[in-house]
Parts: C-alpha cells; structure tokens; sequence
C-alpha cells in the first residue's frame, strides 16, 4: 500500500498505545492460518480516529485496527462494526479490504481490534491530489463520485445487514445522536453549535430510501489504484449505518465548503488550474451514476458541519484526555468552532438562525 500518510516503525513497544508487539505476535500465530513472526509494527499517522498500523511478518502483509486507549464515548470507535461491515461488502460492487480476524479480547493488546488485508496503492490526505497527475485528478473524483453511488445501491438487506441501523427517522436519530455526544464531549461554550441544535429539528427533509451511509466517505478515506485514477477500495467505516445517502453526499460535498487549512479542503482553490472539478460536477457525476443527487439541500450540508464540529470537539476531548489518535488532534480540535460559524452563516447569517 503507497499512502500519502507517514508511517513510523516502531519495531518494539508503543508505549503510546500501550502495546508491544510480542502479546500480538503471539495471538496471530494461534488465530491465523499460517501466520509465522516476527512481526514488525508501523503506526499509520494522520488518522484523527481508531490507531491503524501495518503488520509485517515473513508470511503476511497486514493492516491491525484498534479502539483507542483509555475511555471513550458510548458507541464510539466499533471496530467489530467495521469488520462486519467490509466482511458483509465482500464481493459486491464496493471493493474493500478482506477481513483476516477480529479479536473481541481486549486482553490480548488493550482493547478490541482486528487485523485485515494490505492492498497496494495510493491514499491521499490532501483533497487538492497535488501528488498525482494534473490531468488525472477530475477522473478521480469521477471514479468517487460513482463509488459512492454504487455504494448507495448495494442491497444491504441481501448483503446481511439487518441490524445494522435503524432504517426509518435517519437524520433525527442522528441530529440526537450529535447532540449528546457535543453535550459529552465539549471542551468549552460554542453559542453557534447551541443555534443548530435549535435550527436542525425544524428543518428535517422528506426521508429518502433507507442505504449503507460510510459516515465519512471523503478523499482521504479512499484508496486509488497504483498508476490508474479510479477507486480501488473504500477504508475506515468506522461512523458506517443503515440510513440516508445524503448524509455521505453532503459529507464529501464538505471538500468545496472548508479550506485547505481545515482538513484539507478547496475552498479558496483555483479549481481549473488544478485540474479539480466543483461541487457541481461531483453531484452530476454522483446522478448520472445512479444516486439521487436531486435529493441534496441546505438542511444536508448544514447538518455536515454541525456533524463535523462535534466530531472534532471529541477529537480535542481526548486530546484532553491524553488518548488522542494522533499527536495533531488537539489543533484539529480546534475547528469545531470554524465549522459551527460556517454552518449557521449558512443558516441565515450570524445572528439568529431562521
């Protein structure tokens, strides 16, 4: 796998995640077929979310999952969702890694997790693409925008999903759902995030056809193939459900609503110098591949960011906490307040929601 994230090797023990490599080295030689160590470890960073690391050994190349140390939110950070998700997804048109093993004992490193297939080819952190071919990145959101549609068509029902989230009251589940977790999570008084709270309930859009929703479908969260510019596999479904399109839609459709600065967005960017296309052409493309961009409104993309602000109010929790995925979270953190701001402007302004 080539990403455009750094990894670190740590051949021994990580005492920021509280493991080492011996108690799992152990356990996959006893879960594995044909599993033979050593193991070496290599902490994939720029993750804001469960730690990942690659696990090399002289038979296998493999990718290890894991909830964060310490204590977390309720429901948060599932890796067996995760697992039985991609596990459910196998063969169908979403390509994703093969699941290996999931370990529900939390003895064995610290906390729940599960190790899966390595695939070859490239992840970018940056929505800009700078690291491949000018004349290849409008085909790649391209081939995005069609995987997400393909993901929104899968028949979840016959894939074994039952289960796997409520199909009915999506966004009011969720919109209750982000606001306990702000009200569990906040490091400080946000007025803006307290209007949304008051404007989403009132502004709830007719509910489309119940779908797998990826819960973070966005660039960073794909990987391309090596020389080519389509999508080879969709990674981290950790936020993944049963519920509405929209909310994948508008989550990526973010890229064109923050900055480079906050999370590596484009707005501000020179599109057409750049070879980048616009939120436009990413909903046609989603439409003519057959998802219901027609569907998308104000309500969706207010709901992102109000999502996206909480998301990184609990980012900066457990900066607090001393638990954080990744050594950056406590500045990440600090965009929960940009995307409230931006959110309620969008709402009617700064002053009081409409």
């Amino acid at each position: 796998m080539t990403v455009a994230m750094t990894a670190q090797e740590d051949g021994g023990a990580l005492p920021t995640n509280g493991f080492g490599t011996a108690e799992l080295e152990r356990h996959l030689a006893g879960a594995v077929p044909s599993f033979q160590g050593p193991i070496t470890l290599e902490r994939i960073s720029g993750g804001q979310s469960n730690p990942t690391f690659f696990v090399t050994s002289p038979t296998h190349r493999l990718v290890l999952r894991k909830q964060p140390a310490g204590t977390v939110l309720p429901s948060a950070h599932a890796v067996d969702r995760e697992h039985r998700i991609q596990e459910a997804l196998r063969g169908s048109d979403v390509p994703v890694p093969r699941m290996v093993h999931f370990c529900g004992d939390a003895s064995v490193i610290g906390t729940p997790f599960y190790v899966m297939e390595r695939l070859d080819g490239r992840v970018f952190a940056d929505c800009r693409l700078a690291e491949a071919p000018r004349e290849e990145r409008a085909a790649m959101y391209r081939s995005a925008a069609e995987m997400l549609a393909r993901l929104h068509a899968v028949d979840w029902r016959a894939a074994g999903l039952d289960g796997y989230g409520r199909p009915d009251g999506y966004f009011e589940r969720q919109v209750a759902r982000w606001t306990r977790q702000w009200t569990q999570s906040r490091t400080r008084e946000l007025p803006e995030i307290e209007r949304l709270i008051e404007w989403l309930p009132r502004h709830f859009p007719a509910a489309g056809p119940a779908t797998i929703a990826h819960g973070d479908f966005r660039i960073g969260n794909l990987m391309f193939h090596p020389t080519e510019p389509r999508v080879v596999a969709v990674l981290d479904w950790e936020l993944s459900t049963i519920g509405d399109a929209m909310a994948d839609v508008a989550h990526f459709a973010l890229t064109w609503e923050t900055r480079p600065d906050e999370y590596g967005g484009l707005l501000g960017e020179d599109l057409a110098a750049q070879g980048l296309p616009s939120q436009a052409d990413f909903l046609s493309w989603y439409g003519a591949a057959g998802g219901r961009a027609e569907r998308f409104t104000l309500f969706h993309t207010v709901f992102a960011l109000f999502r996206f602000a909480v998301i990184f109010e609990g980012i900066a929790d457990r900066a607090r906490n001393g638990n954080a995925a990744s050594a950056e979270a406590a500045d990440v953190g600090r965009l929960s307040a940009n995307f409230a701001r931006r959110a309620v402007e969008l709402t009617g302004g700064g002053g009081r929601p409409r």
